[in-house]
C-alpha cells in the first residue's frame, strides 16, 4: 500500500510570509507611532519653541528667553538658534532636551560656531556652552501660538 506524498514547501531564507498587510500597514504604522511620538501636535497657528536662560557673567544679569525653532535668537554677542525640542510625558521623570546652534557673531571677527549639540534640563552641565562671558542652558520645551511672540 503507497503511503500519501505530503508536500511541504518552504520559503527560502529571509523571505516573509506572503501577507495581505504587509508593508502598508507597517508603514501606516509607522508613520502613526512617529507622529505619537513626536514632541508636539501642532495646529496650524501653533510653533515650537525652547525656553531657555541665559547668564551674562559681566553684568551678572540672567535673561530668560524663548527661541522658535530654527530663528535665530541674540543674546549678546551670541546668536541662538533651536533646532529641535523633546519633552517627556507627564507620566514619566521630567527632561527636556534641545539641539540647539550657537554662533558668536563680532564686530570685526567671522562668525565662529561656540555650540553644536544636545542641552538637556535637568543635567546642564553635562552638554554645556563654554564661554567665557555667557552661559546658556535650556530650561523647557513651549508651544506659542500665533499671538505670542519669541523674545531674545
Amino acid at each position: 500500500m503507497a503511503r500519501p506524498v505530503r508536500i511541504i514547501s518552504r520559503r527560502p531564507r529571509g523571505q516573509r510570509p506572503d501577507n495581505k498587510h504587509s508593508a502598508a500597514t507597517h508603514c501606516v504604522g509607522a508613520l502613526a507611532g512617529l507622529l505619537a511620538l513626536s514632541p508636539f501636535n501642532l495646529h496650524a497657528a501653533e510653533r515650537a519653541a525652547v525656553v531657555l536662560q541665559g547668564l551674562d557673567k559681566v553684568t551678572a544679569r540672567i535673561s530668560k528667553f524663548t527661541v522658535e525653532l530654527d530663528t535665530p535668537v541674540v543674546f549678546g554677542t551670541l546668536e541662538i538658534t533651536a533646532r529641535a525640542c523633546h519633552k517627556k510625558p507627564p507620566e514619566e521623570p521630567p527632561e527636556s532636551s534641545a539641539f540647539l546652534e550657537i554662533r558668536e557673531k563680532q564686530q570685526g571677527a567671522p562668525v565662529e560656531l561656540l555650540f553644536s549639540g544636545w542641552m538637556f534640563a535637568s543635567t546642564p552641565g553635562l552638554s554645556a556652552l563654554q564661554h567665557p562671558v555667557y552661559d546658556v542652558w535650556v530650561l523647557d520645551c513651549a508651544i506659542l501660538d500665533e499671538n505670542s511672540e519669541s523674545n531674545g
